[in-house]
């Protein structure tokens, strides 16, 4: 069943907090913070998908768009925008904080995903754990250009999802990237499906959502 939810803004903070959150029914103990990729925002179907299927198992769900996608509805982030966004991200966690008791987690898909990497490498502790969709490791056709640097800094253990017909890393780059993160880590990857993982315009593969949620609890937990 879909869940609840119910915009999110807080202009108080810059970059501000904007976006939908969801509510379980029960108590809120943990939350998950969702970002969406270059091209997309947080209405995107997989994020829809995943903060409905979070919130089914009981966390708080925020999916938020970064400040990038806040200023210009459409095209991709620039060159300067990634530092904005990741401060972006850090007042989102912030908001989750206030709301919670318990674990707050971060992620998202694609750049989001990564600007959250980057964020937590240089601030260990902000986040009890990672949930990287799709993580790029390197641009489409240009292996050689590897987006690793930051991981040996990184500390927060972290769960990544990966398609298998991914153009930007294979499940092998991607499990040989993962051993230069000194925290744990998990791959889980998703049989058959490119960067999009199984959610591009209308199509749905409705087997992620719960996949991941099951498998992310089984890593945290």
């Amino acid at each position: 069943m879909p869940s609840d939810f119910e915009p999110c803004v807080d202009n108080s903070v810059d970059p501000a907090v904007r976006g939908f959150l969801h509510r379980p029914a029960g108590p809120l103990r943990d939350a998950v913070g969702l970002t969406h990729g270059a091209g997309g925002n947080s209405c995107s179907p997989l994020l829809v998908a995943l903060a409905e299927a979070f919130s089914d198992a009981e966390y708080v769900v925020l999916r938020c768009d970064l400040p990038f996608r806040q200023a210009r509805p459409y095209g991709p982030p620039r060159p300067g925008d990634a530092a904005r966004d990741r401060l972006g991200l850090r007042n989102a966690v912030a908001a989750l904080r206030r709301l919670v008791s318990g674990r707050v987690f971060l992620g998202g898909q694609s750049y989001g995903g990564r600007q959250a990497t980057m964020l937590c490498a240089d601030e260990p502790g902000l986040v009890d754990g990672l949930i990287l969709l799709s993580y790029p490791l390197h641009p489409p056709g240009k292996p050689e250009q590897l987006r690793t640097q930051h991981l040996p800094k990184l500390q927060s253990p972290a769960l990544f999802v990966e398609g298998t017909r991914d153009p930007f890393g294979s499940i092998e780059q991607v499990a040989s990237a993962l051993k230069l993160i000194p925290a744990k880590t998990f791959l889980l990857p998703v049989e058959g499906v490119g960067h999009d993982l199984g959610f591009k315009g209308k199509s749905r593969h409705d087997a992620v959502p719960a996949n991941v949620v099951a498998e992310f609890r089984r890593f945290f937990d």
